[in-house]
């Protein structure tokens, strides 16, 4: 049955409207941005289909561009559609953490560095530099790793921290597996840059480690 017919309270578009997007699942959300199923299927079920090959909208999101277009009902369209949006949801949370201090969006903070990294297949290291105020001067991806590790150089962090004129920096980084859980690797390249800005009188406020749910913090972990 095509979705039109379907009672007005149970089509993703209207529910959307009257309920507001947290009240949709992963397969109505992507409905909506399906826009349309194909052949017999409606575009609910279409993602339901899509979802399960790639075994959830995680995956979907970090698929490339060859993974993306093999899924059923997918291509390039849509895949330039999705980097789009994905894209305008960085630039949108940029812009706030521009204007805020990161003490006043700390969830803001948390939402930006998900959006960035958590769909890398690969392990990345980036640092928020932040200007008196505490506002994000740049985000800037320093390094990558393989799928589970980074090498990481307290020099190049000092480097671009005096390149910005940073007065405090976040550091962040991503585990592929979406366990958030800090290493020891983690806590001790969180002391050595800790000590390297120290020189410089730079503050380090936070490192985040992004997975699957809400990024953790090693400062909330008393470990900054």
């Amino acid at each position: 049955m095509s979705i039109k017919h379907w009672p007005e309270q149970e089509r993703p578009r209207e529910k959307l409207i009257h309920q507001g997007a947290s009240a949709l699942s992963d397969s109505e959300l992507l409905a909506i941005f399906l826009r349309t199923g194909t052949q017999g299927i409606s575009a609910v079920e279409l993602a339901r289909q899509v979802l399960s090959q790639f075994g959830g909208l995680r995956a979907l999101m970090s698929a490339s561009r060859e993974e993306f277009c093999q899924g059923f009902g997918l291509g390039d369209a849509k895949y330039t559609q999705l980097q789009a949006v994905l894209e305008m949801s960085k630039r949108h949370l940029q812009e706030q953490l521009m204007r805020e201090t990161v003490f006043t969006s700390a969830e803001h903070v948390r939402t930006y560095l998900s959006s960035q990294l958590r769909h890398s297949q690969r392990e990345i290291f980036a640092v928020l530099f932040l200007d008196t105020q505490h506002r994000l001067i740049r985000y800037q991806e320093l390094f990558m790793g393989t799928i589970d590790a980074a090498a990481v150089y307290p020099r190049e962090v000092v480097k671009a921290a005096l390149q910005y004129n940073a007065a405090a920096v976040i550091l962040a980084h991503n585990h592929p597996s979406g366990v958030a859980e800090p290493s020891q690797a983690d806590i001790s390249i969180t002391e050595r840059i800790k000590r390297a800005l120290d020189l410089i009188d730079v503050r380090l406020l936070d490192h985040f480690v992004v997975g699957d749910g809400s990024p953790v913090s090693l400062a909330e972990r008393g470990l900054v």
